[in-house]
């Protein structure tokens, strides 16, 4: 016997017949698992939110910290500049997004008769094949359709904002409590760590901020550069609500490879009702923002930091939006970056574990 576990093929098939009956097992209690998933996500939300606002601010309280400012006082400075800065933009901000908002709801109509002029042009068209026409047909009533049905989901869902709002209150005082505590919580971890293992698990945790520190804190400020960039072009060109739709590229952005692609459709669709011109305008700039943000932008602000081949990116979007949607999407390519991480640690281990 001892012979067939010496033999790496044995052994392989072993593993993948375990990993298989496994995979089984889990599909067969499917129902228990993501009864279990949804309660979990709704008792955790409130403080996942929380680590990453923490995670984020850290470095931030550190510094001050290290400049004798009692730690307390730090993250109650930092939420101050936080609201402060936020209700500035805010103020400014919202008059535009309501007037916008205002002036999309005022030509609602028109617009919608120009795109039936569109798609009367197109019914029109003796070039076009009639499997063409039918299809752009179907396409189109998926669309209104899909439309029609997330405004009701939205309009029956909106009992859940009372939820939402609570998460939202609860939020900032977790995020307090973490900053205030974050050096205790992690020398409270490491203590439940056997003292053998505490080295190797200190390094864990540097690779781990390491690979996502920069990562995230250097996204977001891609994000906010990326929406500006598509606001002045958008502004440029005369486009219709430029501030909503350089919000939607802004926040899509930070979805890796599909991202640019969601930011962009809206401002597309909207650009159909106006002109083809303006459609090509809006895609020239779109192109013209990624290809800054790819070659120059992120490079310069984020750097290669998560080294992921793209097809383990591309597999990670494909889990995480399976998983949860928009959220999963954006917190795919982290995670993912962790999971490597620790792959990488345990692999390392069990190479360089002595043998007994």
């Amino acid at each position: 016997m001892e012979r067939f576990w010496k033999n790496k093929w044995f052994v392989g098939l072993a593993y993948t017949l375990l990993a298989l009956a496994t995979l089984y097992m889990l599909l067969q209690i499917k129902p228990i698992l993501l009864t279990l998933f949804r309660f979990l996500k709704a008792i955790l939300t409130p403080f996942f939110i929380a680590v990453i606002i923490s995670y984020i601010l850290n470095p931030v309280v550190n510094v001050l910290n290290q400049r004798k400012v009692p730690r307390t006082i730090a993250v109650l400075l930092i939420y101050s500049v936080f609201i402060s800065s936020l209700t500035v933009i805010v103020m400014n901000m919202t008059p535009m997004f309501m007037k916008q908002f205002a002036e999309l709801n005022e030509h609602m109509p028109e617009m919608a008769v120009r795109a039936q002029s569109l798609v009367d042009g197109f019914n029109k068209n003796q070039l076009l094949p009639d499997s063409v026409r039918t299809g752009i047909n179907n396409s189109l009533t998926k669309i209104e359709n899909a439309i029609s049905q997330a405004i009701s989901n939205y309009v029956n869902q909106i009992g859940n904002m009372i939820n939402m709002l609570f998460i939202a209150f609860i939020v900032p005082f977790v995020a307090f409590y973490m900053l205030k505590d974050f050096q205790l919580m992690e020398k409270t971890a490491l203590a439940v760590v056997p003292k053998e293992h505490r080295k190797k698990t200190v390094k864990l945790l540097i690779d781990i901020d390491t690979a996502l520190g920069n990562y995230i804190r250097g996204q977001l400020l891609v994000c906010l550069i990326v929406g500006i960039l598509a606001y002045i072009g958008y502004w440029l060109i005369g486009m219709p609500y430029p501030l909503l739709l350089a919000s939607v590229v802004a926040i899509f952005n930070i979805i890796p490879y599909m991202g640019p692609f969601f930011g962009a459709a809206p401002a597309i669709i909207m650009a159909s009702t106006v002109s083809l011109k303006m459609v090509l305008f809006v895609s020239l700039i779109n192109l013209a923002v990624q290809i800054l943000e790819g070659n120059v932008i992120s490079p310069q602000v984020v750097g290669r930091t998560l080294h992921m081949h793209p097809l383990l990116i591309i597999f990670a979007l494909l889990v995480g939006g399976e998983v949860a949607g928009i959220v999963g999407l954006i917190l795919a390519v982290p995670f993912f970056a962790v999971l490597k991480v620790i792959i990488q640690h345990v692999f390392l281990y069990y190479v360089h574990r002595p043998t007994v």
